[in-house]
């Protein structure tokens, strides 16, 4: 679109001269815009957060004090690690529900060229339902075995591409906003800042894992071994029934994608860490009850200065969020001794001026 290319025109001129202009444009930001936010060492250019809110001073005091060598609580660069939920910690979940749930009842129901077994597709439309009706309760059980069904043999390309292709999909609720744009921008200047005073920051989300680094590794910097989530099994595509032990990958073989192994919530989260990371994180951020584990394991017998951030659900302007949610999260951010982090009141955007909720009237 014109506008959108007059915008990154603009915008680089701006970055050129070393400010941030008003930019004209009906679009939320691009994923290529999103990637060149960059806050510095100081943290002095935070641009999307009210600094007189309690969650940024406690996050850039934090930071000044364990990256300070005279301080006592000084964290050594190997030793800073930083662990991020991704739903509805710095990536939208409630349009109206987490991007994962969307892609497979799209695949499930929508999809032309793909059709279901009558188990998954089942499941898919009683997820449909829950999500917009609320009707289902908790009765439906969990939806990853059936998310892995729906995608079982697909190679990696082809669910890459799949995914990408998704992420250009209108978030439901919300104007000017695609999937794959869908990033809080607040928790995108968190995680610069963080990258840039040393602090390794990895993705631990109850969301597949390839499709994580799909949505974020380009977008956020972060690197795909730094990505964690829900997995499923890796097969060579003429593997067929064999298990890995008697069967030697060969050439011409090519990943597909099998059955669902773990979903990665809870404590998950935490046995996921210490084996794949192998060092208690020093700072976590998360959203909800599935995080707890992760942020506790954080702040708990830590020998160093740790912190967890809570993120609250109570933006009903600018977002589609959940009153009652966000008071639940709250106590329970005060039960642990979490950071509370308030969209409404902490962020001075969520996603940019140019994106608005649809059905306000």
């Amino acid at each position: 679109m014109k506008c959108k290319k007059m915008c990154t025109a603009v915008l680089a001129v701006t970055l050129s001269l070393g400010f941030m202009a008003e930019v004209p444009c009906t679009e939320a930001m691009s994923r290529s815009e999103i990637a060149q936010i960059s806050v510095n060492k100081k943290g002095s250019n935070f641009q999307y957060w009210n600094k007189d809110a309690a969650s940024y001073q406690a996050l850039v005091s934090y930071v000044k004090d364990v990256t300070n060598p005279k301080s006592k609580n000084f964290i050594p660069v190997e030793d800073r690690i930083a662990t991020y939920d991704m739903d509805g910690t710095f990536l939208c979940e409630t349009a109206p529900y987490y991007f994962d749930g969307m892609l497979f009842i799209d695949r499930a129901v929508n999809d032309k060229n793909y059709k279901a077994s009558p188990a998954d597709r089942e499941f898919a439309l009683g997820l449909e339902r829950f999500i917009r009706s609320k009707d289902a309760g908790d009765k439906l059980g969990s939806s990853a075995p059936h998310q892995a069904a729906v995608f079982e043999g697909m190679n990696y390309p082809e669910y890459t591409a799949y995914v990408r292709n998704f992420m250009e999909t209108p978030v439901e609720g919300l104007s000017n906003l695609k999937w794959g744009e869908a990033f809080y921008l607040p928790m995108v200047e968190t995680i610069q800042y963080l990258q840039n005073n040393g602090f390794q920051v990895y993705v631990v989300s109850g969301s597949e894992r390839q499709l994580v680094r799909v949505l974020v590794c380009d977008a956020l910097h972060i690197p795909e071994n730094r990505i964690i989530g829900t997995d499923i099994e890796i097969k060579a595509d003429h593997q067929g029934d064999k298990n890995g032990l008697d069967y030697a990958y060969k050439k011409g073989d090519s990943l597909v994608r099998g059955k669902f192994v773990i979903k990665n919530l809870q404590m998950n989260k935490v046995q996921a860490i210490a084996k794949e990371i192998g060092k208690q994180p020093v700072l976590a951020f998360g959203n909800s009850s599935g995080d707890t584990s992760m942020l506790n394991y954080t702040v708990n017998n830590n020998k160093y200065k740790s912190a967890a951030f809570f993120l609250l659900c109570d933006d009903l302007e600018r977002e589609l969020g959940d009153t009652k949610k966000a008071e639940k999260c709250r106590k329970l951010a005060n039960e642990n001794g979490w950071v509370p982090v308030s969209m409404r009141d902490d962020f001075k955007t969520i996603y940019g001026k140019d994106v608005t909720r649809n059905d306000k009237k």
